[in-house]
């Protein structure tokens, strides 16, 4: 098989990394909606949700169940394992991958063209087609790289610079604190216990297990929640964008383990604020949160251009 062909049929995931990206999937949405321990997933329901056939669902519940994720029954039903809190706990305790941090880096530093086909990754990273498979795979569900219709790979768009940095702040500043004070504004309540959780095990355990990657998930995971009580697509889209784009430059702007502990317990008490009803005080504390974080964060010096 020629190198055009081998990447052309590599560019669609095949089914060991479809099976792959929908046990993430499971787990991203066991972490989201938290049902009890004992709840029973159903082949149907999650084929539904993640809108895919049934065979490859089945296979990624095996490897929940082998994974130790969730429980299987004599009868061959599959239950949940653990809570929200744990399955996180562990996702954070997991190693950061060097080489996906390396194609952070090269990508900012400009050393990586726009369009890639995987034997040049093969060969700049030296790494094996399985490793490059999963690292794509990974990159491409954060979005900032998607195949391309023939051969290839297509890096996406990202803020690669400090006066975009300031300005993705600037936005967020426009619609987070406000999006409180909108009259469809509704606190979901579980939604946001689940999120405060979060950050407590995070204050909790004084970040001392989680990654930068990982930190990134977890804090703009507490921000969407927030603006997906809005009721308001176009602030739940466009901060989701925003977060997106920033990704990456955030591994470079990220500030040290002193302040953002100091910044996750100012999660806890925003949750506490929204919880308790207190939306006008929410919506002022949110707006002070996200003006020091910018200010710190974007303060700061970055090897970008």
């Amino acid at each position: 098989m020629s190198d055009t062909a081998a990447e052309h049929d590599s560019a669609a995931p095949d089914e060991t990394e479809l099976s792959a990206r929908l046990s993430a999937e499971i787990l991203a949405y066991l972490r989201e909606e938290n049902p009890p321990i004992g709840h029973r997933l159903t082949e149907r329901a999650l084929a539904e949700l993640l809108r895919v056939s049934r065979s490859p669902v089945r296979k990624a519940l095996r490897q929940l169940h082998r994974d130790g994720f969730i429980d299987r029954t004599e009868s061959g039903r599959y239950l949940v394992a653990r809570s929200a809190a744990d399955i996180t706990h562990e996702r954070s305790e997991e190693p950061e991958d060097p080489v996906y941090l390396r194609v952070v880096d090269d990508r900012l530093d400009g050393a990586l063209p726009n369009r890639v086909t995987k034997t040049a990754l093969l060969k700049r990273y030296g790494v094996t087609r399985s490793q490059l498979d999963q690292l794509l795979l990974r990159i491409s569900n954060e979005g900032w790289i998607a195949p391309l219709p023939g051969y290839g790979w297509e890096f996406l768009p990202v803020l690669d610079s400090l006066e975009s940095y300031r300005s993705s702040y600037r936005f967020r500043l426009l619609i987070e604190p406000p999006g409180i004070l909108e009259p469809t504004f509704r606190v979901d309540r579980e939604a946001i216990q689940r999120r405060r959780t979060e950050q407590r095990t995070l204050v909790e355990s004084g970040l001392g297990s989680v990654s930068s990657a990982q930190l990134f998930d977890l804090n703009t995971r507490f921000h969407e929640t927030i603006a997906e009580c809005t009721g308001n697509d176009f602030i739940v889209e466009s901060l989701a964008r925003v977060n997106r784009l920033r990704r990456l430059i955030e591994y470079r702007q990220a500030l040290d383990p002193e302040r953002a502990l100091i910044r996750c317990r100012e999660h806890v008490e925003l949750a506490d604020l929204l919880l308790a009803g207190e939306l006008p005080e929410a919506s002022t504390f949110l707006h002070r949160h996200l003006a020091t974080v910018g200010h710190e964060k974007a303060g700061k010096e970055t090897g970008a251009d």
